[in-house]
């Protein structure tokens, strides 16, 4: 009974003198690969943030001078006014700008340009009295139209209605395809040999 109890003692001095010793052997600088306490293992938090990097000292006055260059240059393309890309269908070539080719108008005598002024009043009167019969000759056939339908329709209704439908058959219209050339199906038309000569503009 002696024995057991020595036994039991004598252990529960070893685990109470097991981690003065560990830690005195820390403290004196020696690690033992083979034994670790329960109190030296630590768990840290999982870190899911980048490292802290160091923020770069910037000058205000820097700043400010580089906000002015900006503005600056913004201002100088505002006064710029954009260019516009030319139409060329629009601009007359400048071979046709040359004042030695324009040829002058021929003189005319007095006798001439009166003859001509003359005649340009002569036609314009016939012209216009050509118009004017024009006009009466349509008004005349109307009013004969009307008349000759207000007869019919106090002689029967039927041909009356009948006379007021149009007639499509009274100017017939026929029309074929081309038949001394038809065009072939199978043709493949050549481009052509040319140069591209078209200007490419950029903004």
């Amino acid at each position: 009974m002696s024995l057991v109890a020595f036994r039991s003692i004598s252990r529960i001095l070893s685990l109470k003198t097991a981690p003065r010793s560990f830690v005195s052997i820390e403290n004196a600088g020696v690690q033992n690969p083979w034994f670790s306490a329960a109190m030296t293992i630590r768990t840290s938090a999982p870190l899911s943030a980048e490292p802290r990097r160091k923020k770069k000292k910037v000058d205000p006055k820097r700043e400010i001078l580089v906000k002015e260059r900006l503005k600056k240059k913004v201002k100088k393309l505002e006064r710029v006014p954009p260019e516009f890309i030319p139409i060329e269908d629009f601009m007359t070539p400048i071979k046709c700008l040359d004042e030695t080719r324009v040829r002058a108008a021929p003189k005319l005598s007095f006798d001439i340009s009166e003859e001509r002024a003359l005649l340009l009043k002569k036609w314009s009167l016939y012209k216009h009295e050509q118009h004017l019969a024009e006009l009466q000759a349509t008004k005349l056939a109307l009013q004969a139209q009307t008349e000759a339908l207000e007869e019919l329709k106090a002689e029967s209704e039927e041909l009356y209605q009948a006379a007021l439908t149009p007639d499509l058959q009274m100017f017939p219209f026929t029309y074929e395809g081309p038949t001394y050339t038809p065009p072939k199906t199978t043709y493949d038309a050549p481009d052509g040999k040319y140069n591209d000569i078209t200007k490419v503009y950029t903004q």
